[in-house]
């Protein structure tokens, strides 16, 4: 029923919708175009399919919207100032956010996955990390599209 309530919801709904998963313009209006989706599967390949296609503009269009990784509850300030010290290296270096998927990482190793993973992509030469941020926001955009389904199931189908 969720899917359904997405497949039927007006265009301008369905993309408004989608941009809370990916702020690529581009993107949104692809995924929404190609309703309906006969599952969520389908809905998750043609999200990857946009993902793919995504030029440097669009990825650097997502990327103006997404914020900061949010510090887990009740860190501590040397957390928040290592934390902030990588993202203001990473952004210094390449010229946007750090972006990185913890769909499947435990709240509490999240702080780490992040550091690490800004310390371990700080070395990367910019179109290696083009490659890996797009990835990131693909996968983000995945998990992002799999609530938003859920969402629209309470929603009155019209």
């Amino acid at each position: 029923m969720a899917l359904e309530g997405f497949n039927t919801a007006p265009a301008t709904d369905a993309e408004q919708a989608l941009l809370t998963c990916c702020r690529s313009l581009r993107w949104a209006h692809r995924v929404a175009e190609h309703r309906p989706y006969p599952d969520l599967e389908a809905l998750l390949a043609a999200a990857d399919e946009a993902s793919y296609d995504l030029t440097p503009a669009d990825i650097a269009e997502a990327l103006a919207a997404e914020s900061l990784t949010p510090l887990p509850a009740g860190a501590y300030s040397a957390a928040h100032t290592a934390l902030s010290a990588a993202h203001a290296a990473y952004e210094s270096r390449f010229g946007h956010v750090f972006v990185i998927c913890l769909d499947d990482i435990p709240a509490a190793e999240a702080l780490d996955r992040v550091l690490t993973g800004i310390r371990s992509r700080l070395t990367n030469d910019p179109e290696e990390e083009r490659l890996l941020t797009a990835e990131e926001l693909r996968r983000l955009a995945r998990g992002r599209l799999r609530r938003i389904v859920g969402d629209f199931s309470s929603q009155p189908v019209p």
